[in-house]
């Protein structure tokens, strides 16, 4: 399996050349390629990589509206994704159940559920292929569920919006936001994941220091016994 970081921007004006396009991870395995989400930085853009499929996280516009012209090849997306994503014309769609492990041009994708949005919720990924496994989360305050879904993972990929600061807001008596990269270290670190991967960065990350940074995030890997790096638009990271 080869993992190639098409984007590592979120929802932020700031960009660099790091960190230049709204995050999207694009999964190869045996010829087939997934991308998994295709936000609105990459409208008109995406047909370069010519895509096999597309699997989305949830419906904001960072993470779905490269879409709204529609797509060459299938979308597979959970049922609430479907429901609040009026802003893509897609005719090729693919219903993908939560916690059901579905295939996905021979890669196999499980959805679970991630508290982040009220208008568009979210979950994150499990993929699997030739013995790989990563879990994917760009955007989330919390996994319902997190031991089966943390369960064997070689590596965690996740939200970037802010390395320490709470991020996390109520509406009513939901949580929506972002969880810090450190309390995502502390997530792998109690299930037992051995490297973790940030992507989705906020304005802290894109706009700061980048040795300061990744000095500090290696420093609150290695305070919980794990690796930490932080992605940029362009990395790739291969299993055979």
């Amino acid at each position: 399996m080869k993992l190639t970081f098409l984007g590592t921007r979120g929802e932020i004006e700031a960009r660099t050349r790091q960190h230049r396009m709204h995050s999207s991870l694009l999964v190869s395995y045996r010829g087939a390629k997934v991308m998994i989400d295709c936000g609105l930085d990459w409208l008109g853009k995406f047909e370069r990589f010519h895509p096999d499929a597309f699997a989305l996280t949830h419906a904001h516009p960072d993470h779905a509206w490269g879409l709204k012209n529609g797509a060459p090849c299938p979308v597979h997306a959970p049922q609430k994704t479907w429901r609040t994503l009026k802003h893509c014309d897609i005719e090729d769609r693919h219903l993908i159940k939560e916690r059901t492990p579905t295939k996905i041009c021979g890669i196999t994708f499980e959805a679970f559920p991630v508290e982040h949005s009220i208008l568009a919720p979210a979950v994150a990924y499990r993929v699997s292929a030739g013995g790989t496994k990563i879990f994917y989360a760009p955007d989330l305050v919390f996994i319902r569920h997190r031991a089966a879904a943390l369960k064997d993972m070689q590596v965690y990929i996740g939200d970037g919006a802010t390395l320490t600061r709470s991020f996390i807001r109520r509406r009513g008596k939901t949580l929506i936001g972002h969880s810090p990269v450190r309390t995502q270290l502390t997530w792998c670190a109690k299930e037992g994941v051995p490297r973790a991967v940030i992507t989705h960065c906020g304005s802290e990350i894109v706009k700061g220091d980048e040795r300061k940074i990744g000095a500090q995030l290696r420093q609150m890997a290695a305070e919980r016994g794990i690796e930490a790096c932080i992605a940029h638009d362009g990395m790739e990271l291969i299993w055979h």
